[in-house]
């Protein structure tokens, strides 16, 4: 699944054609049973590129949110989609998804444990994760030590990653306070901080992106449309469609320290190399009590900062079709190629009042069909929400499945302990992400 900006930069971003009915323990499946939407390939691009549609320009509206949600989401979907299988170098996507079934268990941090990718730790404190001074540990070329390449991406990845290690080792420190001995203390320090991770996505995160009474429903009545007969799966209308939400909630530029000058995530940000003077003061991207109000990300409403529709050659590779300079265009892309259907027919099957036409906001642009489906989840959020969070088709598909992958988790808190609560330090008694990400 690439629902973020996560492909390493010597590997070609040209769409690709995805075979897309998994059979039965694959990874990837489909959440309705709806025809795909018919659409002309030339107005879908010309929704998508530089000066269509979804061309934000600067982008310089404000939504409630933070800005450093969009970041935490695309943490969550490299963890999602994170494998240590040996065919994870390959490019057989048909081989790719049917891997092992999705977990929110922070295998990306991990990797492969103790055992599998013993250079993630310390030699001499083989329960600790390496550190490297406010950056990824890296080797002599500059190749970050990391469980999951996608999280160098670009800066703003690399530092939450750096983020999670450090509370990895915060969370050794205080169990070998309390007297774990050492045969437990990694596998100890690993549950908690994966159950933090859960905590914060069931219990902050979603709640901000759909609502609570979403979360409420699913934690009493449980999933109306994501229901795994066998193991949890990700549904293409999440993977290719609702969970791209994050999209359009970035900002063509951000502040990464306090007075300091402003960049776009591309280029200026763009990973795979030491971090330099990017460090990251999180306290600028979430809110933390005592400190002034963080930046905001941008509405959710189909439009792209020109950072994401002009990539660079770096992300891209080498194109024909410069069209594919776009996340936008690719985002389009990715959902004809496999077949999604139209935003309205989702809504109509789960019950949703259908967006209009002025709602959506397309006919003055050539566009005379229904609607696709990352789009129309964007411009639900824009009309019915105000861009601050997802409305009811984007909203159903992300919380279900999200809520699902976790409560179907053997080892999750949800499935072992759904009363517990987070232990890590809080600054006024209710843990947050600012909590786990800012010293």
């Amino acid at each position: 699944m690439t629902v973020a900006l996560h492909v390493p930069r010597d590997h070609c971003l040209a769409p690709e054609r995805v075979r897309a009915p998994i059979g039965e323990g694959g990874r990837y499946g489909r959440m309705f049973d709806l025809p795909a939407l018919e659409i002309d390939e030339k107005l879908l691009h010309d929704l998508g590129t530089a000066g269509g549609f979804c061309d934000g320009g600067d982008c310089e509206g404000d939504a409630r949110v933070e800005a450093g949600c969009p970041f935490f989401g695309q943490y969550v979907a490299h963890d999602l989609t994170a494998d240590r299988s040996p065919l994870r170098a390959h490019t057989d996507l048909d081989a790719l998804r049917n891997m092992r079934s999705p977990r929110a268990n922070l295998e990306s941090l991990y990797g492969g444990g103790l055992a599998g990718s013993p250079y993630l730790y310390r030699r001499e404190d083989p329960a600790k994760l390496l550190e490297n001074d406010g950056d990824l540990p890296r080797n002599q070329e500059g190749i970050a030590l990391i469980g999951d390449p996608r999280n160098d991406v670009h800066v703003f990845m690399s530092q939450m990653q750096v983020a999670f290690i450090r509370a990895h080792n915060l969370l050794v420190d205080r169990l070998r306070a309390d007297s774990i001995g050492d045969a437990e203390l990694f596998g100890e320090a690993r549950r908690a901080l994966t159950w933090h991770y859960q905590w914060l996505i069931v219990n902050e995160f979603l709640p901000n992106l759909v609502g609570m009474e979403l979360i409420d429903e699913l934690a009493t009545t449980g999933a109306r449309f994501y229901n795994p007969e066998h193991e949890p799966f990700i549904p293409l209308e999440f993977a290719d469609a609702a969970y791209r939400y994050g999209h359009s909630q970035i900002r063509q530029v951000y502040q990464l320290q306090r007075d300091g000058p402003l960049y776009p995530v591309f280029p200026d940000l763009i990973g795979f190399c030491p971090v330099g003077d990017h460090e990251v003061d999180w306290s600028l991207l979430f809110d933390v009590p005592g400190r002034p109000r963080a930046q905001r990300a941008k509405p959710i409403d189909g439009r792209l900062p020109r950072s994401l529709m002009e990539l660079p050659e770096a992300i891209t590779g080498a194109l024909d079709d410069a069209a594919y300079r776009s996340l936008a265009a690719r985002d389009l892309e990715r959902g004809q190629g496999t077949g999604l259907p139209s935003g309205e027919a989702v809504a109509r099957l789960i019950g949703a009042d259908v967006l209009s036409e002025d709602e959506l906001d397309l006919r003055r642009d050539g566009w005379k069909s229904e609607t696709p489906l990352w789009l129309y989840i964007l411009r639900e959020s824009a009309a019915r929400e105000e861009g601050d969070r997802l409305g009811e088709v984007g909203g159903r598909i992300v919380a279900e499945v999200l809520h699902g992958v976790i409560a179907a988790d053997p080892e999750s808190y949800l499935a072992l302990e759904p009363a517990w609560s987070p232990t890590l330090p809080t600054r006024d008694g209710t843990f947050r992400l600012g909590d786990l990400l800012v010293p």
